[in-house]
């Protein structure tokens, strides 16, 4: 098997002070970069609209001196509700160079559930559109933190009885002076993600300001940059997601980069007319989009010059797809692995060849380690361990919100215990597993469902698909597959059935197939595996 020569030892250099909004605005004043293009956002209704790091700057210093004036002190939460705009980076940085705590939230959660993470982040502030804001206002009225609502975009503000409910853009206009951004400690909160949660109430995960030094691997382990161009990243996610908002917003603007996002009806011609028409040299998307645009969009390469680099994180990307793309686009999709609590720290790189399946490795700088939970002693190669991440990474989160024996339940011994299992091959890549409830134990073998999905998303007619355990009688589990087929595909469960068993070793193979419409998800289009069972199956395989 081949050998690699071992990654460069990574030096970790986090300073006492640090401000996430100051290292991905103001570190570009003075500098050549000041000029150039921070950000683009495609608006199907409000067309493009771009700012150079110069006016991020200044902009997020507005932001900041707004809440200092209301007097928003430091370490108060700030919530953001607000689609692809250029106001998210203005309330994103802006807080936290205040010194506050960024909370960025999805478009996609309902008014209560935007309540509930209100009431539980006790944020002072919530920054959304104009347009939200008619469904969202009767569901505020019991929030003893929340004080103001800034509306961003065009229309009228509705004012609330109880609230300072304003216009965001009048009132960034009436300020003429600001104070310098916060000096705050590397440690110091920064921002609050929320994920899904054990008990079924969204769980809040706080990152201090260092989690961006934290992510410097991937800039070179995963992205790729180019420090000789202005590279341009078009990223077809939300910003609300954790990896959007590292990949898609910090990542790139704390390196002069270019942003380029979009908001409104996508389609699989969006992005490839994007990259064009922007001159974008890396794409980050899910698997999804990837297959999509191969499915149903007839660009080649000669459409999209500019494109040097692509990069997929989220859930696994097939074999099939991949091929697809390197034969039409004549470019590869490098794969990562993150989580909330650690953003992504595994990854394909242009230093290792993409062996299919695989995570690639851990990017340099994560001392990541596979451990018995029980014993905290390394596994051997080949062995399945949990993925386990030293205490002192700077990429680490700080804690879980409000949720201190959950925290204690991850963090203890010098480790955060993701819950995600893995092994080692020869070669040193690594192959993740996923966490221990997703793994099936049937009849004394343990299987992993990505091995499954990555065989079954490679069949044409499968669109998506999710494997799990089914209870045959107690303690008694059957590999079961769930698919969801191409559109007008013809192809019977029996007979993805009989691929299975085809390309599978005979425990790993599904012993029923389910046809299914869709899956359970969580608000970023995650699939719920818990759940899963619970699909209506509308065509099954006979056993």
């Amino acid at each position: 098997m081949q050998k690699f020569e071992q990654f460069p030892k990574w030096t970790w250099n986090v300073p006492t002070h640090f401000n996430i909004g100051v290292a991905c605005t103001d570190k570009h004043l003075n500098t050549p970069a000041a000029q150039e293009i921070a950000m683009i956002v495609e608006d199907d209704v409000k067309g493009t609209s771009q700012i150079t790091f110069e006016q991020l700057a200044k902009r997020t210093d507005t932001f900041a001196q707004l809440l200092r004036n209301l007097n928003v002190a430091l370490g108060d939460r700030v919530l953001i509700r607000l689609p692809n705009s250029l106001d998210y980076p203005t309330a994103f940085l802006g807080a936290m160079k205040r010194g506050a705590i960024a909370v960025p939230t999805s478009t996609l959660l309902t008014a209560e559930e935007v309540a509930y993470l209100a009431r539980d982040s006790g944020a002072a502030v919530l920054v959304t559109d104009k347009a939200a804001w008619p469904s969202l206002q009767d569901h505020l009225n019991d929030l003893p933190n929340l004080k103001h609502v800034f509306l961003s975009g065009v229309g009228e503000v509705t004012a609330h009885a109880k609230l300072n409910v304003c216009d965001l853009e009048t009132q960034l206009s009436a300020i003429n002076t600001c104070l310098p951004a916060e000096l705050t400690a590397a440690d110091d909160p920064a921002y609050l993600v929320y994920t899904s949660g054990t008990t079924g109430y969204p769980k809040g995960v706080l990152h201090a300001h260092r989690a961006l030094i934290g992510r410097e691997p991937a800039s070179k382990y995963w992205f790729n940059f180019n420090d000789n161009v202005q590279d341009r990243i078009m990223h077809s996610g939300k910003f609300n997601w954790t990896y959007v908002l590292g990949s898609g917003l910090m990542d790139p603007l704390y390196l002069g980069k270019t942003v380029i996002v979009h908001e409104g009806k996508n389609d699989a011609d969006t992005w490839t007319r994007l990259i064009a028409k922007h001159s974008a040299t890396i794409f980050v998307g899910v698997p999804t989009i990837y297959r999509q645009i191969i499915q149903k969009c007839k660009a080649l390469q000669a459409d999209v010059p500019s494109l040097r680099h692509c990069m997929s994180a989220g859930e696994h990307l097939s074999d099939e797809v991949l091929q697809q793309w390197r034969s039409r686009f004549g470019v590869d999709i490098y794969e990562a692995v993150g989580m909330s609590e650690f953003s992504y720290y595994l990854s394909q790189n242009v230093f290792r060849p993409i062996r299919a399946g695989s995570a690639g490795f851990p990017q340099p700088g994560h001392a990541i380690k596979l451990l018995n939970p029980e014993t905290l002693e390394e596994v051997e190669q080949g062995e399945e361990g949990m993925i386990s991440v030293p205490e002192s990474d700077p990429g680490l989160f700080l804690r879980y919100w409000n949720l201190d024996e959950e925290t204690a339940k991850y963090k203890h011994d010098g480790w955060f215990f993701t819950g995600d299992y893995a092994r080692y091959d020869a070669d040193g890549y690594i192959w993740f597993l996923g966490r221990k409830d997703d793994i099936i134990k049937s009849f004394g073998y343990r299987v992993s469902p990505y091995e499954i999905e990555r065989v079954y998303k490679s069949h044409p007619d499968v669109a998506d698909c999710a494997a799990v355990g089914e209870a045959l009688e107690k303690d008694k589990l059957l590999v079961v597959t769930y698919v969801i087929l191409q559109a007008n595909s013809t192809v019977t469960a029996d007979e993805l059935l009989a691929f299975g068993k085809e390309h599978l070793a005979a425990y790993k193979a599904p012993k029923t197939v389910y046809l299914t419409k869709d899956f359970p998800r969580t608000k970023n289009g995650k699939i719920l595996r818990k759940d899963i069972n619970n699909t209506i199956a509308y065509s099954k395989s006979a056993r």
